[in-house]
This record gives C-alpha cells, sequence and structure tokens, in this order.
C-alpha cells in the first residue's frame, strides 16, 4: 500500500476511509482486487478534525439506517458490540486520523497497510471497538503480528504533518479522477488514471476479480 504505484504495472488505487460504512460493505472487493494487481491505499481523511464526531443519538439515527442497508446490499456482519455497544457509548469519539496513522504504520514497517485497514473495519463495526483510542490499535498491530515496538515508533514518528500531506495528496488524486466520496477505485494503466464504478459490484466480488482479471490480460 505504498503511495505511489513505481513499477508502472497496472494498478487500483483505493482511495478509503476506516470509519466510512460504504468502504465495509467494499472491503470484499478490495481484498479480492489484491489477488488481481497491485492495490495502492490512500486515506480520505472523512472524520477528522473539525468533523471529528462524538458518539450521540443524533450520530447513531444518522448512521443505523445507512448500516443496514450496507449490510443488505453486500451481506458484510454488522455487530451487536457495534449497533448496541460502540452506537451507545459516548464516551467514544469517531476519529480517522488514528486509525490512518495506524494504516501508515503498518504499512511503513511491513507494508500491511490494507490488512491493517480491513482488521480496523472488523474492529469497529463488528467488535465495537473504539479504533480512535492507541491502545486498541497497538492490540491490533500485535494480533496482525506485527512488532509491538516497531509498530508503537512508527506511529508516532508519522506526526500530524505527514498525515495531514497523505489526506491532501488522496483527496487530489479523488478531484482528479472526478470522485466525490468514499470508498472509490481507480485503475491506473500505463500513466492513465480511469475511475471504476465499484458500486454495481457491491455484493458481487467474483464478479469484480473477473471485471478486474480483464485489464491484466490487455
Amino acid at each position: 500500500m505504498s503511495t505511489h504505484n513505481a513499477s508502472g504495472a497496472t494498478a487500483l488505487h483505493y482511495i478509503y476511509d476506516p470509519l466510512c460504512g460504504w468502504c465495509y460493505g467494499a472491503a470484499p472487493l478490495a481484498a479480492v482486487a489484491r489477488e488481481v494487481m497491485p492495490v495502492i491505499g490512500h486515506g480520505g481523511g472523512m472524520m477528522m478534525g473539525a468533523n471529528r464526531q462524538q458518539v450521540s443519538p443524533t450520530l447513531r439515527n444518522y448512521v443505523m439506517p445507512y448500516d443496514h442497508r450496507i449490510a443488505e446490499l453486500t451481506g458484510q456482519p454488522f455487530g451487536d458490540d457495534y449497533f448496541n455497544g460502540l452506537l451507545l457509548d459516548d464516551t467514544a469519539v469517531f476519529d480517522s486520523a488514528p486509525p490512518i496513522r495506524a494504516i501508515l504504520a503498518a504499512e511503513e514497517i511491513a507494508e500491511r497497510g490494507l490488512d491493517m485497514l480491513s482488521r480496523l473495519q472488523v474492529a469497529h463495526y463488528v467488535e465495537g471497538k473504539r479504533v480512535a483510542d492507541t491502545d486498541v490499535l497497538q492490540t491490533l498491530a500485535i494480533e496482525l503480528g506485527l512488532d509491538a515496538d516497531e509498530f508503537a515508533q512508527a506511529y508516532e514518528r508519522i506526526g500530524e504533518e505527514e498525515l495531514q500531506q497523505h489526506i491532501a495528496a488522496s483527496r487530489r488524486l479523488l478531484a482528479q479522477v472526478g470522485g466525490h466520496g468514499f470508498p472509490t477505485f481507480v485503475l491506473e494503466q500505463d500513466g492513465r488514471f480511469e475511475m471504476l464504478d465499484a458500486g454495481r459490484w457491491l455484493g458481487e466480488p467474483d464478479a469484480w476479480r473477473e471485471h478486474l482479471a480483464a485489464y491484466t490480460r490487455r
């Protein structure tokens, strides 16, 4: 999940946010894409700074209809610990910055940023964990088999400036391809960028895999 495609080969850019329900819905698409071609992740920073959200009845009532729709469309599981745990915990804060830092740290030390994203999504949407909490992120890194000290050091090293640069680059790419939100999948071939309509493949990862594989055979 390096932030650029150094090889020049066909690659898929994935513009995501760890707290985006539709990105969780698209997680199976991201997973099968990695079987076909390099996938490069770009964190979008949906809930950062002034957009951080304290968990509240208003937030819960806003996200739950979307979450039920995502589950219905994609078959992705949402846990009781999320619906009736995390979404009722008014001490929790939804903040995209710490999980994106964790993804960048996992990428830096082991090229496992997308594995960290996948683990974070399950922790949030199934297990109801507070993925903006540093101790939770450290535990998830250890569960992934990452070296605890290396991860902690990389997480600390990625400061606010580097994080903001990453987010800004992600948003530039999103604007460049005419995308408007998360998830956005962008095919890169021979230096050309093309946004793919992944929405039509939600819940159909095998068909999506075949669709992507066709690009590698051209």
